[in-house]
């Protein structure tokens, strides 16, 4: 009974097309925007993930998010250092500032300040493409990431000390670069120390953004935490907990999951709805062959049997279809896109969630034709 069904969902060729194609287009849509949506929340969390060497972030408590940055005074350094199973606590500064640039136009930075003595914070060593990190702390160094490099200065190859910027009147000179996770805002990005990048920015009261910590061995980063708020009075939290703290409120602060939902819930009525009717008209194309099986003695749970093969033989194939389209789209953007960075993050989560969204919609396109089979008379074949 298997081999008639495949056979009776491949006679007609244009239907069995369509409803490939339906379901094809629903994975397609919604794998696509599920994985540009994923890029765009990792996006928001680059600098957390980039940011190494401590296990604890301690901000002013009402900081929502990585960009939302309240400056503490240089006493607050102190007083967390003075914390019972904090091994060690450095400066971070992190802000924008506006760089005049060699033709005279302007670019807004993202200006990263490291801890003068430790460098802590700096890019890993497999992610310094020129130059080494101790070249910071050179008169006016600064690192830039690979992408700032080519949105400034486009294929021109990289040379230590060529290229040099302006910020706040003083002078920056590019010594390194290195590569950096895309960002959110998309601005190119600079590293120093701490002692530059303040003079980097015009002069405020507080210039301290974060302060990167370690617990002491033995200590839970949980119960470091804990120690911080109670005794501070400031937010302490893990890498991980930064993380989804940044992840949450974009999700619930700002239209994104909105839009990209939309989007997805589109995908997926449009791919039941051409997916639906297709089928339906296939099988009422083929309501004789089914009234002859049932005249032959065949059951109606072996043609239900036979209509959920179809379906499911069309959803498999639609699947991997959409999800290979899917991933062709994200590879082609990465490298054809090159004035922006890249937002396209094929998580494994959108692979299970896709193929939730495919089996339902090719379960419904079955069910709305199962009525009529079920209820079909044998006699139909002899009209």
């Amino acid at each position: 009974m298997s081999w008639v069904a495949l056979k009776m969902l491949t006679g007609d060729k244009a239907k069995y097309f369509g409803i490939v194609f339906g379901v094809t287009f629903a994975a397609l849509l919604m794998s696509q925007q599920l994985s540009i949506f994923c890029g765009l929340m990792r996006n928001t969390t680059s600098q957390i993930r980039d940011i190494q060497g401590a296990d604890l972030w301690v901000m002013d408590r009402n900081v929502q998010f990585i960009d939302d940055v309240k400056p503490l005074s240089e006493n607050d350094l102190y007083r967390v250092r003075g914390v019972p199973g904090v091994e060690w606590a450095v400066r971070l500064y992190k802000g924008i500032a506006r760089a005049r640039l060699a033709d005279g136009n302007f670019q807004q930075m993202i200006v990263l300040g490291l801890d003068n003595a430790t460098l802590v914070g700096a890019p890993g060593p497999h992610r310094i493409l020129h130059g080494t990190i101790e070249d910071l702390r050179q008169p006016d160094a600064v690192f830039i990431d690979e992408f700032g490099w080519k949105y400034l200065y486009g294929d021109e190859p990289f040379a230590a000390g060529r290229k040099t910027l302006e910020l706040n009147d003083k002078r920056a000179v590019i010594v390194g670069m290195c590569k950096c996770n895309p960002t959110f805002q998309t601005f190119p990005i600079l590293y120093c120390t701490y002692s530059q990048a303040v003079q980097f920015i015009p002069q405020e009261r507080k210039t301290l953004s974060f302060v990167l910590a370690k617990a002491d061995d033995g200590v839970t980063e949980a119960e470091v935490c804990r120690r911080i708020t109670d005794q501070t009075g400031f937010k302490a939290l893990t890498d991980d907990q930064f993380f989804w703290t940044t992840i949450d409120y974009y999700m619930t602060r700002t239209g994104i999951p909105i839009n990209f939902g939309i989007t997805v819930m589109l995908g997926f009525v449009v791919g039941c709805a051409i997916a639906g009717q297709t089928f339906y008209l296939f099988t009422i194309e083929n309501l004789k062959q089914f009234g002859a099986l049932k005249a032959m003695g065949v059951g109606n749970l072996r043609l239900m049997g036979m209509i959920l093969l179809q379906a499911y033989v069309v959803g498999v194939i639609g699947y991997g279809l959409g999800l290979g389209g899917a991933a062709l789209f994200g590879w082609v953007f990465e490298r054809v896109v090159t004035t922006a960075p890249p937002a396209f993050y094929f998580a494994w989560p959108i692979l299970g969630i896709t193929a939730g969204a495919v089996l339902l919609i090719v379960t419904l396109s079955a069910l709305v034709s199962l009525r009529r089979v079920l209820f079909l008379e044998p006699a139909v074949v002899f009209r």
